[in-house]
Formats: structure tokens, sequence, C-alpha cells
């Protein structure tokens, strides 16, 4: 089996027979440059590509496939029954042309009706506020021309409002860099923090789905630069009890950002949430600052300091890639460590420098951390991140892995050296036998370990993505499964949460939802739904 393309907090799923055959459409008399990186499709041959192609009018056309937004990696052998894609660009001698579309921005030239991106929510209209009664209820957008759906970023259901902040340590790599979601004080004249920060981290996104830049950046800033998650940026922070700390880490191709529906629903349930951005080459991007030379100027940063960005590391030619994996999740690890000794730092009064000069009132956080309660939790390379944090701290009293990834975990892990109780919560569709046996190994019988499988849910249900994406090309790149987007995090975000309650000791009200560690309630399994019996004889 040979892997295609790295995917957006994905790892390598099931081998299954098929492919999808490439695309005929006719291209365009313009065709953009070449020599650039392939775009690489689920299913397609080795060595295809996928070419943009441009035509008179300035409207950008993906021919073969379109375009792979995040899209867990593919084997050749997967996919059974999919579907034959082709996407035609106009040909003037038989289509007649099209009424000119309103300029939607003058900075960029693709026309958001003909792009493929059409599924993302156009986020360049004001986002209205839970008490605007103006506000109709969302309706399908891939009806007439006149009907658009909106998508929001789920608001955290518990007591608590939610603040966030970014904190950055060092003017080097070897510093910490994450941002805290937390119990905040309700400041409803405050903004929301943006979802996606920097133009860097669509430039870094491209690179790792293998898009051009300029494509990548500009549809990425279209269809959701405006998008913003529901956690005031930089909010007061409530103080007045301790408050359990949970780290978490991102999966492969994401950052520190986009799992902001599970964290801020932890922290609306009362926990201080840091969510770790990781320098080992596995983000799409992330930065750390330097001091720049005096002749040099740059606004948007503070002063004497500039960003210094780091890209995601593609695998080289003929590298193996669980060595390089299991190099970079003994990174990621001690940078969850490093986290927790950073915050907790911070609950003992100590001065902490944040290069990033943000408003916020670090002192505040003094004596608010329940030391006694922490937890690890993290998505698919993050989930992998979950295994070994918890083997070399055993200040992190238990563990969450979401959708986990096992390439990455060493020999040694299975060898009895995980003793905190660690909760996996899978999807339906990305989990294979391997993988699973690997699960089952780390598990043996410890009955303070679970795993649990959300039914009709796909491998980028636990990331915002999900949330922001229309129905059509969030199915057809798996950004959506069978089940509710909502539901299928809300139930994960539940199974979570009562599992912190029995092995954290809090006195909350989680153990309501005790049954869904148990694999027991509408939409979920206990175990697995993968076959991991060994293949019969022929």
């Amino acid at each position: 089996m040979r892997l295609l393309s790295p995917a957006l907090c994905a790892s390598p799923g099931p081998a299954r027979r098929g492919g999808v055959t490439p695309g005929t459409a006719t291209a365009p008399r313009h065709p953009l440059r070449h020599g650039q990186p392939d775009l690489v499709s689920p299913g397609a041959e080795p060595g295809t590509r996928h070419s943009f192609w441009k035509n008179g009018s300035g409207v950008v056309f993906l021919c073969d496939i379109p375009l792979p937004l995040m899209h867990r990696p593919v084997f050749l052998e997967e996919q059974q029954n999919p579907p034959s894609v082709r996407f035609v660009a106009p040909h003037i001698s038989r289509v007649p042309p099209r009424p000119r579309q309103p300029k939607v921005s003058s900075r960029f030239s693709v026309s958001a009706p003909c792009c493929l991106l059409r599924g993302i929510q156009d986020t360049t209209r004001k986002i209205p506020s839970r008490t605007d009664s103006s506000v109709k209820a969302p309706i399908e957008m891939w009806g007439t021309n006149s009907t658009e759906k909106f998508y929001r970023i789920p608001e955290g259901k518990g007591p608590h409002s939610v603040g966030c902040t970014d904190l950055m340590t060092e003017n080097a790599v070897e510093g910490s860099f994450l941002r805290l979601y937390y119990p905040a004080y309700d400041a409803t004249d405050m903004e929301e923090a943006r979802w996606i920060p920097d133009k860097e981290y669509y430039q870094g996104l491209s690179d790792f789905l293998n898009m051009y830049r300029v494509v990548g950046e500009r549809l990425f800033h279209y269809y959701v630069g405006s998008v913003t998650c529901p956690a005031k940026s930089n909010a007061a922070f409530k103080p007045g009890e301790k408050y359990p700390l949970l780290v978490f880490s991102h999966g492969l191709g994401a950052f520190r950002t986009i799992y902001s529906a599970i964290c801020i629903e932890m922290a609306s349930q009362g926990f201080i949430v840091a969510a770790v951005e990781h320098r080992d080459e596995s983000a799409s991007a992330t930065y750390y600052c330097k001091r720049r030379s005096v002749s040099e100027s740059q606004e948007e940063s503070p002063p004497n300091m500039e960003k210094e960005w780091i890209y995601y590391r593609k695998l080289k030619t003929g590298e193996e890639e669980r060595c390089l994996r299991h190099k970079q999740v003994q990174q990621r690890a001690q940078e969850c460590i490093k986290a927790l000794n950073l915050i907790l730092k911070i609950n003992s009064g100590e001065e902490v420098t944040n290069v990033l000069h943000s408003d916020f009132d670090w002192n505040s956080l003094k004596d608010s951390v329940d030391t006694s309660r922490i937890a690890v939790m993290g998505h698919s390379f993050g989930g992998a991140t979950v295994i070994e944090s918890l083997s070399k701290e055993i200040r992190f009293r238990c563990g969450i892995a979401l959708d986990v990834w096992m390439l990455p975990v060493g020999d040694d892990i299975y060898q009895n050296s995980v003793q905190q109780p660690l909760l996996f919560i899978n999807s339906e569709k990305f989990q294979w036998a391997e993988n699973i046996l690997k699960i089952k190994k780390l598990i043996s019988n410890d009955t303070n370990k679970k795993m649990i499988t959300i039914k009709g849910s796909v491998h980028q249900s636990f990331p915002d993505f999900t949330f922001v994406s229309g129905g059509i090309i969030a199915r057809f790149f798996k950004l959506k499964g069978e089940i509710d987007p909502n539901e299928a995090i809300d139930i994960s975000n539940h199974a979570s949460l009562a599992f912190l309650q029995k092995h954290l000791s809090l006195k909350k009200d989680f153990d309501q939802w005790d049954s869904l560690v148990d694999g027991i309630g509408p939409n979920v399994i206990p175990g697995t739904n993968i076959d991991t019996s060994p293949a019969e004889p022929e």
C-alpha cells in the first residue's frame, strides 16, 4: 500500500479496493503555472496531475477532481465505490455565456458560485449575535441562488462564558506556544477571537494539501477568513474557584485554533484548556518570534520582533514515515509537558513574559488551577501524543485520545508504561484493523481504559472544519459523516466530561453521561465496528 498524501489532522486509514478515475475535462486555453506540486486527490493514480486552469473571464477551474480540502490521507486501494468526478470548464462554442457575477472582492478573482469550495461558509457577511432577533433559521445553500446556509462553530453549553488568549514564551523555537481557553466574565462588548489568525496558516494548509499557494490562500481567505470562534479574545478571567487543567494536542497538519468547538465546550464546563501549537513540523504552519534588526519594520508585530514561520515537513524520498513520526511524537509530548509546567508556573504567581504582548492579565490566573486535577487530550496524531505524554508525565492523571493514529507510538509504550486511565473515542469511518489491534494491546485488561465508537462519524468530525462546510463538499471530502456534526461532537464531549469527572474526582453532574463511556446510548457503540479477527485462509 502506498500513501499518496497526508491529510489534515489525519493519518493512514483502512485499505480498500477501488479508486477514482481521473476526469477528462477539456482544458481552457489559459493554463496557470505548471511545475508546482501536484494536487493529490482521493484514489488518484500516483503521478496524476490535477491542474488549475483559468479562462478568459478570470474564473479558476480545477480539472479532473475537486479540491481535496481536509480529507484524510488515502491509500491506492481505498474507496470501494468512489464517485467518478469530472468538472468540465465552459467551452465557448458550446456553452452560452453565463451572466456576469458581481464582484465579491477586488482582491479575489475566483467567482464564488463557480468555485469548487462552494460548500464552505461565505464569511464575508456579518456574524449575528445570539440576541439578534432578526436572525432567521438557517436554510440549505445548495438550492436556489437566493438560498444560503449560515454555518457557525458551536458555542459552549456549560454555565461559564469563555475567553481565550495566546501565549508564547522565549524568542526561540524551544519556547512554548499555546492558546488558552478559560472561564471568563461575560463580556458582550468584546470581540470574538479570529479562528485562523494569520494568512500564513492558509499558505501552510495549501502546502500541506499540495495546492498552489496563490489559489489556496485566496480560497481559504474568502471562505473562512472572517470566521470567529465563540470565545471572547482576552476577556477577563473569572476567578473564585480552582479549575482543573486540560492540555490539548492537535493533529497532523492542524494547529492550535481549529479544535475550538471542543476546547470552548470544556472551558464552558469549568476547565482551563491549553491548546498547544506544536513546532515539530507536523503543524501545517506555526511560528516563533525573534528579535529583528533596527532597520527592519513590521507594524503587525510587537516592537523589535518578527515572526519566523515553520511549515509542515513532508516525507523525503525513501524516508520511513514511522521513524519520522516517532521522533515528532517525542517532541510533541515534551511540548505538552512544557505547557503544563508553564501554566503551573503562572498559577504559582511567577512572572511570565508573553512575547505576543496581549492585553490579558496573566496574574489573574494565580491560585486558580487545581494542580491535582490535570488531564491531556488530543486528536489523531494528538491522540498518539496523549499516550506518549501519559507515559512520561505522572501529573497527567488521565487522557482522552480522539480517533487516535497509533503509528507514531513507540514499542516500549505497550510494556505497561501507561498506568493512567485512558479513553479512546473513535469515529466509525476512519479506523482500520491494524490500528485497532494496537489500541487493544494498549488497553489489555485494564478496566480504566475504554474504547467507544461514534456511529456515522468520520475523522473530521472532531476539528472545526466540519461546522463551517456545506453538505455536498463536506461529505465528498469526508468533513462530515452521516451523523449531524453537532450531535457527534456532543457525544464526544459528554463522554469526555463523564470520564474526566470519574478519574479527576470532580464534583459535577457529568456522571449523567456515564453510559456513553461504556458505549451505551444513541449513535455510540462499545469498542469498535472494525473486524479484527484473523483472515481465513483461502
